[in-house]
């Protein structure tokens, strides 16, 4: 459970890294996602080809071979299937409210649309966008910070209560 929860404290890290230097990329430099994905695969290809000369100046072979990279079938597969479940439920909600059936979902999607809107004029897209993901982040180091003190405090128990034993012991010892 304690490695768990180190791994989901560096996910949660590595997350925030990643979204900074991508928030950092689009708002300050005011580059698009496009001009951040082909430069991060510029420096991949150009990362790639000087270890690539540098271990066969070395005569090492290399480990595993980047020609032979694929993605499964199964795993294309489930990637297609979340993003179409994923814009089919959105496509869902979005025609019964727009039916008007439900009042309340009308009520909330527009309400929704609205705020969205207000908060486009006055921040960034790029903006809104890394607040929402260090608030996940945030979330989700919480959520562990809670799990490491459950953890710790029976970890803490554990040891207090066979520091009580240990002492009973020795008091009926030296009874003796």
């Amino acid at each position: 459970m304690r490695m768990e929860c180190r791994n989901e404290v560096g996910r949660a890290m590595i997350v925030l890294v990643c979204g900074s230097l991508v928030y950092y990329h689009c708002a300050y430099r005011n580059a698009s996602l496009v001009s951040l994905i082909s430069d991060v695969l510029i420096v991949l290809l150009c990362s790639l080809a000087i270890l690539g000369m540098l271990f066969r100046q070395m005569n090492i072979s290399v480990p595993v071979d980047p020609l032979e990279w694929q993605i499964s079938q199964e795993t294309a597969n489930s990637i297609v299937a979340w993003l179409a479940n994923t814009i089919g439920a959105a496509e869902s909600v979005l025609r019964v409210a727009a039916t008007g059936h439900d009042k309340r979902l009308f009520v909330k999607v527009v309400v929704s649309l609205y705020l969205l809107s207000a908060l486009g004029r006055l921040v960034s897209g790029v903006t809104v966008a890394y607040a929402g993901l260090c608030l996940f982040c945030i979330h989700m180091l919480v959520e562990n910070s809670q799990s490491i003190n459950t953890s710790l405090s029976r970890f803490l128990g554990r040891r207090a209560t066979a520091a009580q034993e240990d002492i009973a012991q020795e008091d009926m010892n030296s009874s003796y």
